[in-house]
């Protein structure tokens, strides 16, 4: 049987736990000072459709409704390079009343391609969606709602299966995973819609995963070395499964790199969020989940399920 290396993990855990505090702090102030840059789904506004004949830069398009009043709009290639998809965010006061009256929906369609027929070019009108401030609104409390019982589930299912202690190690971790992630979009300022928040559920899971291999194997090994101290149980039991996290990871990212840079503008915040997600999730595996089991006080006994009659032994 091959013999695995034994990395001494926690000895930089103190380090560690430092430098997640500080991303922590970092994090919450620029999300209680600079907030989220919230997208269509979550603010409201105007998405609009819009074909045209021949390919076309996104910036000439955005200068033009910049020119014809639209504040901040943003422009996308959407599928081919003669497809453009629009976003405004400040809903004009005809496209609220069409959310009353289909009969006002034509006009603010009618003032966009006015705006970019202004040079001449033929602009086919596609689609217009509205989304209402307060449909953006009900969307953000129940996308916050949903993380909340994210969380709250996977604290039940690994005290389950698991111990308690175990749980609340792993939610902490996701918990930091999931306030570095949104903090990354804060400071960025990148804009964080639907797509998004389906980025940082899925972060969630992956994150967990890859806890719930690494607390396996901390359990398995708890009740085979018997004798040994819990810094080096969890030590041991991350070096084995060590490679198996890197190269998940490692092949993960080249996937996501690939959408980053090939996928386009429509799923370019997405794979952003888990690229940052995935990292994170990946160093809080190895460095902020086990280092809570050790603060937590996590001991053999803590696993032991004694049946009434049985002899549990000494023995190494």
């Amino acid at each position: 049987m091959q013999q695995i290396k034994i990395y001494n993990f926690m000895a930089p855990s103190r380090a560690m736990i430092a430098l997640s505090s500080v991303l922590l702090l970092v994090s919450v102030i620029s999300l209680a000072t600079r907030g989220i840059h919230l997208g269509l789904d979550f603010s409201g506004g105007t998405q609009i459709e819009v074909g045209y004949p021949q390919p076309v830069a996104v910036e000439q398009i955005r200068q033009q409704l910049v020119e014809a009043g639209f504040n901040s709009p943003t422009v996308v290639h959407f599928g081919a390079e003669t497809d453009i998809l629009l976003r405004l965010k400040e809903i004009p006061v005809v496209a609220q009343e069409a959310l009353q009256s289909d009969s006002a929906a034509p006009d603010i369609g009618q003032r966009v391609v006015t705006a970019l027929s202004a040079e001449g070019a033929e602009i086919e009108l596609r689609r217009i969606d509205y989304v209402g401030p307060q449909i953006g609104e009900e969307l953000r409390e129940e996308g916050g709602l949903g993380m909340l019982v994210a969380l709250a589930v996977v604290m039940l299912y690994v005290a389950v299966r698991f111990q308690f202690k175990f749980a609340l190690g792993a939610v902490l971790a996701l918990a930091h995973d999931v306030i570095l992630t949104l903090g990354f979009f804060s400071l960025t300022q990148l804009e964080f819609d639907l797509t998004v928040l389906a980025a940082v559920l899925a972060v969630i899971g992956y994150s967990l995963n890859d806890t719930i291999i690494v607390f396996d194997r901390v359990r398995e090994n708890f009740r085979k070395l018997r004798k040994t101290e819990p810094v080096d149980v969890i030590n041991e039991s991350l070096s084995q499964t060590l490679w198996r996290t890197l190269n998940t990871s490692f092949t993960t990212l080249l996937v996501l790199l690939a959408l980053f840079i090939f996928g386009g503008e429509l799923i370019h915040n997405f794979a952003a969020a888990l690229l940052f997600g995935i990292l994170v999730g990946t160093y809080s595996s190895i460095y902020v989940a086990a280092k809570l089991l050790l603060l937590l006080n996590i001991s053999r006994e803590d696993l032991l399920q004694p049946v009434e009659g049985e002899l549990v032994d000494d023995l190494p």
